[in-house]
């Protein structure tokens, strides 16, 4: 008789590389129970497969399913920003962006659609092609595009590569995060990158703005007690200028 519990189980302490010994010590259940979930010869209470999740830290979306497999309802919920009940948090969002003016920074979703922006990132990204909605790895996974937007565009690849293989790591496997990652390893610009030794604190990103180069060097921030699946997904970026030549061209372009 399929198990589908078990099998997903099965597969995310696999991804987690757990074998049934460490996944019972960390969840303080026997390794017997753990391979007996497995197979289907006992069943998981609710408040077991909750337990069993937060020891494999899987997302909030995989927890769900874990749940419907198990023949529990799911209790995570993906809400629109725009909804009622997310209004607090589309104005803590909206404030964060703005404050951070005149430097840009944006917000995306696990794709890396561009869902916020401030208006200095705003203009940043539609003077490269971008517009709100659209996905950057769209962008990030094209050579020319790469070239023409960044003066080190071997750098961008090489670190963006990094933080998606973090990224689909996290989530178990991430279909459209995976395909960007082998498209961009197989570009000669990465290829062709070879980090400096030694390394700098931070490499900066080096964008193309006319017959000028401005360089920034990046934050991430989250939601810390996110519970809604949108939230879960969410990170901001926000960029700071790496030079005085780029903290001078924001400053000079705010008071205009």
């Amino acid at each position: 008789m399929a198990n589908p519990f078990g099998l997903m189980l099965k597969t995310w302490r696999g991804k987690r590389r757990l074998s049934q010994l460490n996944l019972g010590l960390s969840a303080n259940v026997s390794s017997r129970h753990v391979a007996f979930l497995e197979t289907g010869r006992a069943r998981p209470s609710r408040s077991m497969v909750l337990q069993l999740a937060d020891t494999l830290d899987m997302p909030r979306d995989a927890r769900n399913l874990l749940l419907e497999a198990a023949g529990f309802a799911a209790i995570y919920e993906r809400r629109k920003l725009d909804e009622r009940a997310m209004q607090h948090v589309r104005a803590a969002l909206d404030w964060s962006l703005q404050r951070h003016s005149p430097f840009p920074a944006f917000a995306k979703d696990r794709h890396w659609h561009v869902v916020a922006a401030n208006p200095t990132a705003l203009l940043m990204l539609n003077s490269a092609g971008i517009n709100m909605g659209a996905s950057l790895l769209t962008f990030m996974t094209n050579p020319d595009w790469l070239m023409a937007t960044f003066a080190n565009p071997g750098e961008v690849a090489y670190h963006i590569v990094q933080r998606l293989r973090i990224e689909t790591a996290y989530l178990g496997g991430d279909d459209v995060l995976n395909r960007a990652i082998l498209a961009m390893q197989i570009m000669p610009i990465l290829k062709d990158h070879v980090p400096d030794v030694p390394l700098p604190a931070v490499v900066p990103t080096h964008y193309r703005s006319g017959d000028k180069v401005l360089s920034f060097f990046g934050t991430l921030a989250q939601f810390g007690t996110a519970e809604d699946l949108t939230l879960a997904d969410l990170q901001i970026e926000f960029l700071f200028p790496a030079d005085a030549e780029t903290r001078a061209c924001m400053e000079a372009m705010q008071s205009q």
